[in-house]
């Protein structure tokens, strides 16, 4: 089948070798749970074993060859990470362990934070319903320990944000407005213009969740106007263990660290340490170095393909997925109908098939999608259900796949009776 604006994914797919896979007595390998984590070219895994099998040594601490090479590597995906987002400055860029870590981070720094950017007993925090959990408990934490405010932002029966009451929910007191680019669960991208606007009206810091957003999208931290950008790179072609946050200089100067030991010290003496400057303040004790090499190496891949060609390719591919998925019987799409605003991820309920059940009789075909509530449960809570069946695509992903989908869950309908 022929779509405006696909990929050529056969010449892609020959790069992953996990999707050539058999599974199930010989059935291919259909994976749609991309947004859970992708799947890596040989091109990634290729550089994490040049790297371990020639130049695995401790960065920013030797003076040998090894450890010259390792840390050029390790600076040189920071290099790659900061043109990736089209950040000011490589100084920006911090690696940790995951978008969660960077979430914490961020949140942890404003709640020792001197003033203007202390988060105290008098501020208020604002977040969205369909935020994953990555994104409420940290600051549920931070409004506990500091008697700070927490409020939200509902959802709309389509799935939307429901900003119609922004100036009542974003006020003066607000300290920081944190929320997802595009959701997880819903797979609505949000407009991220307004809410900026707002927060920017009463000074409050803007963080921004990228997790769904940087592996799909051309992402540009000077085009958010964000203070904060969080984002994992298992999703985006790279290893877990890596993750990065993204923040204004002058912020990360002044807030402070989150984290103390080797490597993020100016000076120590048994009395006190300063500190070095951003991003190695951040950035304590042995980071992620071969996780932070392979992300180099995914961007790599990424950017030669080209942001906008994947999606252009994964629009026409979830649109596909949308128009298809409403043929199916007591189908119910949880989020966006259409493919407008929308991201590669389509949560559905089957009838009162549990999602559970769905997705066990999918694998039997060979078809990978997710279940449960996504790490997003208030989301499954406002709309009234326990969990959802999630099929999320990527650069790999075919119309064929979708229809393997499509097959494969009027089955599990003739399954069920």
């Amino acid at each position: 089948m022929t779509l405006p604006g696909l990929l050529d994914t056969d010449a892609i797919r020959k790069d992953f070798p996990v999707l050539q896979r058999l599974i199930h007595d010989d059935k291919p390998l259909v994976y749609l749970d991309n947004a859970a984590t992708s799947q890596k070219p040989r091109q990634v895994l290729d550089a994490l074993s040049a790297y371990y099998e020639q130049h695995n040594a401790n960065v920013h601490r030797g003076v040998h060859v090894l450890a010259e090479e390792a840390t050029a590597l390790y600076e040189g995906a920071r290099d790659k990470v900061a043109a990736f987002v089209n950040a000011p400055s490589r100084d920006e860029v911090i690696f940790t362990k995951n978008a969660s870590e960077s979430l914490n981070l961020v949140a942890n720094m404003l709640g020792w934070a001197d003033e203007p950017y202390r988060v105290d007993a008098d501020s208020e925090i604002v977040i969205t319903e369909m935020e994953h959990h990555s994104n409420i408990v940290p600051w549920q934490l931070l409004s506990q320990r500091t008697g700070a405010k927490l409020k939200w932002f509902g959802l709309t029966d389509e799935g939307r944000l429901d900003l119609s009451n922004i100036d009542e929910l974003i006020t003066e007191k607000t300290k920081v407005v944190s929320f997802t680019l595009v959701s997880n669960l819903l797979g609505t991208v949000n407009p991220v213009e307004t809410i900026v606007r707002r927060a920017q009206d009463v000074g409050a810091l803007v963080v921004i969740d990228a997790s769904q957003a940087a592996p799909h999208m051309v992402l540009d931290v000077q085009a958010l106007e964000a203070d904060f950008v969080a984002f994992t790179g298992h999703k985006m072609l790279a290893p877990t263990g890596i993750g990065v946050l993204w923040g204004r200089q002058e912020l990360l100067e002044d807030l402070p660290p989150f984290l103390g030991g080797g490597e993020m010290i100016e000076t120590v003496t048994m009395g006190s340490s300063t500190y070095a400057p951003a991003p190695h303040k951040f950035e304590a004790g042995t980071p992620p170095i071969a996780q932070a090499v392979g992300l180099g190496a995914a961007i790599d891949y990424l950017s030669n393909i080209g942001m906008a060609k994947i999606a252009a390719h994964e629009h026409a591919i979830t649109e596909y997925a949308v128009n298809r998925l409403q043929e199916v019987p007591d189908l119910r799409i949880i989020g966006p109908n259409t493919a407008v605003d929308r991201g590669a991820a389509i949560s559905f309920v089957l009838g009162d098939i549990h999602p559970h059940d769905v997705g066990q009789v999918l694998d039997e075909q060979g078809i990978a999608v997710r279940v449960g509530h996504h790490c997003a449960r208030p989301v499954c809570l406002r709309y009234g259900i326990p969990a959802t069946t999630r099929a999320s695509f990527y650069l790999y992903s075919t119309p064929g796949e979708v229809d393997a989908l499509i097959d494969g869950l009027h089955h599990v309908r003739n399954f069920f009776g």
